[in-house]
């Protein structure tokens, strides 16, 4: 039995769990440059997860829906009322708050804080906000797979860790380069939520076993490097820190029985 996890750039992602249920996790696809695949493309799904209302991870979430509507979303308090303001019916969009563990499609799914803000706004003035989330997801085969979304450090994540045990970390690392916020009204930033050296200390604090940069669009950009570089300087010392798993927009990462493989 093994679990697959694809990165389709920024912070979505694919996974197939150990069930062979396929999720998808802050799905922005069609004006993502980089995404291999668009809403087009999707020809099975199972669950999807967005961490908050951001244009970059809720991305096609209702494109989505509309497209298989039986579907379920394990989303916030915000993302269900803009949804469902949109029209999409509210019976499978399964609003929870942090620590909240629920299964939906045989996926077992916890939320967990996140030091981030979720806001959208219609085109009428209509405004949606709740707090954000970061999820882990119980994969099978021994596999649970955090998923950061735009978090900031925060010193609980030694909590979660300790709590939770998350084996994978799909960890919020500086920015894209092809940056599109400004089409969306947000400017261009210093950095990200969380830097090189913020992303580190974060995987190590989790005690991951292997350790995913995200919210990037090319593995060769600074911050990527530099977060290769700071996790496998410390796993000389301590053969027990995260493993870095550097991907580029479309490479998949499996584990299995005992090991993970990389493109």
């Amino acid at each position: 039995m093994t679990v697959s996890i694809r990165f389709l750039g920024t912070a979505a992602f694919e996974i197939i769990t150990a069930e062979g249920k396929r999720v998808l996790i802050d799905p922005y696809l069609d004006e993502n440059p980089v995404s291999p695949i668009k809403v087009a493309d999707l020809d099975h799904l199972d669950l999807v997860l967005v961490t908050h209302a951001a244009y970059d991870h809720l991305g096609d979430t209702e494109a989505i829906l509309r497209r298989f509507p039986d579907v379920p979303l394990i989303c916030g308090a915000d993302v269900r009322g803009y949804l469902i303001y949109r029209g999409v019916n509210g019976d499978r969009l399964r609003a929870v708050p942090w620590g909240m563990m629920i299964e939906e499609a045989g996926v077992r799914v916890r939320p967990v804080e996140s030091h981030h803000w979720s806001y959208i706004q219609t085109e009428d003035g209509r405004a949606f906000s709740s707090t954000p989330l970061g999820f882990i997801i119980y994969a099978g085969d021994g596999q649970r797979i955090y998923h950061s979304g735009d978090t900031s450090l925060f010193s609980d994540l030694k909590l979660l860790g300790e709590l939770y045990q998350p084996t994978i970390g799909l960890i919020n690392v500086g920015v894209p380069r092809e940056h599109r916020g400004a089409a969306h009204g947000v400017p261009e930033y210093l950095t990200g939520e969380m830097d090189a050296r913020e992303a580190a200390m974060a995987c190590q604090w989790l005690g991951l076993k292997y350790a995913i940069p995200c919210h990037h669009d090319d593995p060769t950009l600074p911050e990527i490097l530099r977060f290769k570089e700071l996790l496998t300087q410390a796993r000389r010392n301590d053969p027990n820190t995260p493993e870095p798993v550097v991907l580029r927009p479309g490479e998949t990462f499996t584990i299995g029985e005992g090991e993970g493989k990389s493109p």
